[in-house]
């Protein structure tokens, strides 16, 4: 069974919002998040894994611009 964590997205449209993302073999989340926003695809959001300072928080996922 696959460990999952929940990671805080910071800026552009989902700003504030957490995804639940799957860990890795190494206990690492995946580099990146596609955000869907209401038209799939042709409006998602790039986020990039980044550390974290804040404590009980190890990771953000920090937007980076459109998909698209």
């Amino acid at each position: 069974m696959a460990s999952t964590v929940q990671i805080p997205l910071v800026g552009g449209a989902a700003d504030g919002e957490t995804v639940t993302v799957e860990l890795d073999s190494n206990g690492r989340p995946p580099l990146t998040h596609h955000h869907l926003g209401s038209k799939g695809l042709a409006e998602a959001q790039i986020y990039e894994l980044e550390s974290d300072e804040q404590p009980g928080r190890e990771w953000v996922y920090a937007w980076r611009g459109p998909a698209v």
